[in-house]
């Protein structure tokens, strides 16, 4: 179905299956709608302009930032999944505005230190209710942030937290609640296809940049010896610092091209019609072809083995780690170290929630400046 041409300020996807902002369930707060900007643009606005999105640019995504200054942060990454993100959606015919709402929202909940930082933070919660980043990330955008006088978060659409939820491996009331109307919508699914599809290619140049593994080692994985014979083989590579991003740039092309195929493929085999139809499955539609789900799950493999797990890694982690729980145990010792506004919110959330809520937020460097001004004697408080 072939739906062109503006109606009001909507732009009318292609498909009958795509999200139009019409079947928008609205927001936890009634508004009036904005006379040039659809619902979805207001959440991707409210996003990039809200302080947990700006915090992004200092958290680790696999490298904490004093590492290099080229690697990646939580905000460079997202920015390329949202770029990414409406790619693919604009070539299936899908909305673009909420998928790229999503992808730059999906990682706003996302403590210091990476994974590591998230680990810690659910083990010290693992009594009080645990802590997962896209159960947080609703927090985040539903309770913690204070931009607007009417209510309390972000006030986003019914859509962009679902999205959260079905993200989420822990399964809250809460969680439960966002996933009531069905299955995962094909613009939250390629949120999150196009997430694990970038951070698989950028944390090869990562990895690379940082000096853990080098180019050749990678030539054992065959998605990336591939490529690179490929590249080597087009006569075009006189200048060889150029090697490693445009190996990364046709990581991601032959990435997304089949995405978009066999996407393609699987929504006619499925012979949707409409959202009610993508609602009533069990299964998802957005996802690689076989042969290259296989490459992809070698590629993962390798980077888990050779560089989440390399020893320099892990040193940086342990010592997030390390930072979480001594900064956790102190502020549980003494709630009144806590900033002012966060012991005002103690008696109705409780100290271990809203210490938590605390660290989560924090940047990398944050983290380790009140580390330093807490157990420090010549650090100035």
């Amino acid at each position: 179905m072939d739906n062109s041409g503006p109606v009001g300020f909507f732009s009318i996807p292609k498909e009958s299956y795509a999200y139009h902002p019409v079947h928008c369930l609205g927001r936890q707060f009634p508004e009036v709608e904005h006379s040039f900007r659809s619902p979805f643009e207001r959440d991707r606005d409210r996003v990039v302009h809200s302080t947990a999105f700006r915090r992004l640019a200092k958290k680790t995504q696999v490298f904490p930032a004093p590492t290099n200054d080229h690697h990646r942060t939580r905000l460079t990454h997202t920015i390329e999944v949202a770029q990414i993100c409406r790619v693919v959606s604009r070539n299936l015919g899908l909305e673009e505005d909420l998928a790229e709402a999503i992808a730059l929202a999906h990682d706003l909940g996302h403590p210091p230190f990476g994974h590591a930082g998230e680990e810690e933070l659910a083990e010290c919660m693992s009594c009080e209710g645990g802590f997962e980043h896209n159960a947080h990330a609703l927090r985040i955008v539903t309770k913690l942030e204070y931009r607007y006088p009417d209510f309390m978060g972000l006030n986003l659409t019914w859509e962009v937290r679902e999205a959260f939820a079905h993200h989420s491996k822990k399964i809250s009331e809460e969680i439960r609640h966002y996933r009531s109307k069905g299955g995962p919508f094909l613009e939250a699914q390629v949120a999150d296809a196009v997430d694990s599809l970038a951070y698989d290619a950028h944390d090869v140049e990562d990895a690379i940049t940082a000096g853990l593994v080098s180019l050749d080692d990678f030539l054992d994985v065959e998605l990336v010896s591939e490529t690179v014979r490929e590249i080597r083989q087009s006569g075009k590579m006189a200048n060889s610092r150029a090697l490693v991003p445009t190996l990364i740039r046709k990581l991601i092309d032959t990435q997304v091209a089949d995405l978009i195929a066999e996407t393609t493929r699987k929504i006619r085999s499925a012979k949707v019609e409409n959202l009610k139809d993508i609602r009533a499955r069990q299964d998802l539609l957005v996802g690689n072809s076989q042969s290259l789900t296989e490459k992809i799950t070698q590629l993962e493999k390798f980077l888990r083995e050779r560089v989440y797990f390399h020893y320099r890694v892990q040193r940086m982690a342990t010592r997030g780690r390390r930072i979480l729980k001594r900064l956790f145990d102190e502020f549980c010792r003494v709630p009144k170290l806590l900033p002012g506004r966060y012991q005002g919110r103690l008696e109705a959330e409780g100290l271990k929630r809203v210490i938590c809520d605390y660290l989560a937020g924090m940047t990398d460097q944050f983290a380790i400046s009140e580390y330093q001004k807490l157990f420090d004697p010549g650090e100035s408080v």
